[in-house]
């Protein structure tokens, strides 16, 4: 069971509360990182709000959140859209602690990247008012990205939470992904300015690519990325130059070890380990000969933004530990994957 720890604790006795009744909002619950975070809280006693966009016929399948263990009696379920952040009020009505886990993507470039970057900033900055006008939430975690930190010119062995993205070289690499990583970075850096200035306990969580094990049915994204050398995706190559990673649940903890620490302050980065292409190339090889991973020769040719190493020494120094490497994150992302038809 997770401790509570000072202020939230105190709150919640000063309130007559026991931490089994502790209410945490969780945005964007059908997403692959919050949708395990769903689970990670229901299982260690939490009640839970999670909001999911308006669905009006009704065609979307949430089973795989309404059948999780706990969930009949501590998750509820509501609809909100970024496009409307009064929305997400019902959700965060009398809760004390709110993971900001939502954000827009548009990977097929429907729309224009100053609307995608506009749902992102005003649908977190009205949430994070919504927080602030509830008079219950004592702490709001926004997932950033690795995306708000690697994407720049800057040389340097590792980075840390000093670094942010450049958002003109982003636009210079022509990446499809552009208008995500652009989100990323202004709207971290905006929730940031916004908690300052109002006084909101804010911490913001920025993950390396997340591999491993999720209960979402769609394939995630990160994990699909980092099968690439599995799948024979060789467009994708470019991203697995130097890949620093983390497992699902380290990601996980790390959201509610940040909620709940009270000298949590600012951004975190979550990422335990990195790997050059040719290192994953050899990883991948010799502990899945079944899958024709390619040859360390055959991937001297691949170009691309090569990212520096992330480093989490801020979250470590904090207190918090990582317990799972490299061959949990790939065995548990493939056995998931098979067992959902994905592989």
């Amino acid at each position: 069971m997770f401790v509570l720890h000072l202020p939230i604790a105190a709150e919640i006795e000063r309130w007559g509360e026991t931490q089994t009744k502790v209410q945490y909002v969780l945005t964007g619950g059908t997403g692959f990182l919050a949708s395990w975070l769903v689970m990670r809280l229901l299982e260690h006693g939490y009640s839970v709000h999670t909001t999911i966009r308006p669905d009006p016929e009704h065609k979307r399948d949430v089973s795989f959140l309404t059948s999780l263990p706990g969930a009949s009696k501590k998750l509820q379920i509501f609809e909100a859209d970024l496009s409307d952040p009064d929305s997400f009020e019902a959700a965060i009505k009398g809760c004390i602690g709110v993971f900001l886990a939502a954000t827009p993507v548009d990977i097929e470039n429907k729309e224009p990247e100053k609307v995608i970057v506009k749902r992102a900033l005003d649908g977190a900055l009205g949430i994070l008012k919504t927080c602030l006008n509830s008079k219950t939430v004592k702490r709001v975690v926004y997932t950033s990205s690795a995306s708000a930190v690697v994407f720049n010119d800057k040389v340097a062995h590792a980075m840390d939470e000093s670094f942010w993205n450049d958002t003109n070289y982003i636009k210079s690499l022509m990446s499809p992904f552009a208008s995500y990583l652009i989100s990323k970075i202004l709207t971290e850096k905006k929730a940031l300015d916004f908690a300052q200035e109002h006084g909101l306990d804010l911490v913001t969580v920025v993950p390396s690519f997340i591999v491993g094990p999720f209960n979402c049915p769609k394939f995630p994204g990160s994990v699909h990325t980092s099968f690439a050398m599995i799948l024979g995706e060789k467009e994708q190559y470019s991203a697995l130059l130097n890949m620093s990673m983390v497992h699902t649940d380290d990601v996980a903890r790390a959201h509610i070890f940040l909620l709940e620490n009270p000298d949590a302050k600012g951004r975190y980065i979550c990422s335990s380990n990195t790997m050059t292409i040719e290192e994953l190339s050899k990883f991948l090889s010799h502990k899945y000969p079944e899958y024709p991973i390619p040859t360390i020769d055959a991937l001297q040719d691949i170009k691309g933004h090569k990212s520096a190493r992330l480093s989490s020494q801020k979250l470590l120094k904090l207190g918090f530990k990582f317990k799972h490497g490299p061959d949990e994150m790939f065995d548990d992302a493939i056995q998931t994957c098979r067992e959902k038809g994905h592989l």
